[in-house]
């Protein structure tokens, strides 16, 4: 008799504050400067002056899918070293406050969780059955996510090889799947291989990869603008 398959939780160990009562706390506790505030008012920054997040949030709704601050983020506790997740039982993107130190780490995460997000509204994802479908949208997060940047990969100490950013965003898929999902690192690799030409070259709502801030300004840009760009047909 085989032995018994590990059961899936899909990625949910990592977020404690997904199915745990969050504690009450007292009124001093409440007032401080807590890691929950900090990550509040990142938070807000990045909505309010990130590109990335600016466009993604502006193509939701123009998908019909209009997001809210308070009801589509939450920042909370994670465990390990995950800087956050997309929740598609509740449409909500988990921001890893204990992890996110840095305002330019929580402009990338937003942007990352965005495109999972936005694939969750313009797409039929079954995140928890299809492999592929979960592949697809991890590599379209660390390509246009700003993930791969020449300066986040210098900072990593990688760099200096042919195509590294497609090298880069398949490992970085890579290591996102073995994140949320039970499986080996062949087994995902094999995944990700099947689909990355496609998923790759999905660009939207982007129509570029950002490789920087001024990248996804352009995109922005030509984004807010396309309807005027028609118009003079």
């Amino acid at each position: 008799m085989g032995e018994a398959k590990e059961e899936e939780d899909y990625g949910y160990g990592s977020f404690p504050g997904r199915s745990a009562p969050k504690p009450k706390m007292g009124v001093l506790a409440t007032s401080l400067f807590t890691f929950n505030h900090k990550c509040q008012a990142m938070l807000h920054i990045a909505l309010s002056t990130s590109p990335y997040a600016k466009l993604l949030m502006s193509a939701m709704n123009s998908s019909g899918c209009k997001v809210f601050k308070d009801r589509h983020f939450s920042c909370e506790d994670c465990d390990g070293y995950v800087s956050g997740g997309f929740d598609a039982t509740t449409s909500q993107i988990v921001l890893c406050q204990n992890n996110i130190r840095q305002q330019a780490h929580m402009n990338r995460v937003v942007a990352h969780e965005l495109i999972h997000a936005f694939d969750h509204c313009r797409a039929n994802v079954d995140w928890f059955n299809n492999f592929r479908h979960l592949a697809c949208s991890e590599i379209r997060a660390a390509n246009l996510s700003g993930d791969c940047s020449f300066t986040n990969e210098l900072a990593r100490y990688n760099f200096g090889v042919k195509e590294h950013h497609q090298e880069c965003v398949r490992d970085r898929a890579v290591r996102s799947i073995l994140a949320v999902r039970k499986i080996s690192r062949e087994e995902a690799e094999k995944i990700v291989n099947e689909v990355f030409d496609s998923c790759f070259n999905d660009r939207a709502p982007f129509g570029r990869i950002p490789h920087g801030k001024r990248d996804a300004e352009f995109a922005f840009r030509d984004y807010e603008n396309r309807d005027r760009y028609y118009a003079n047909l």
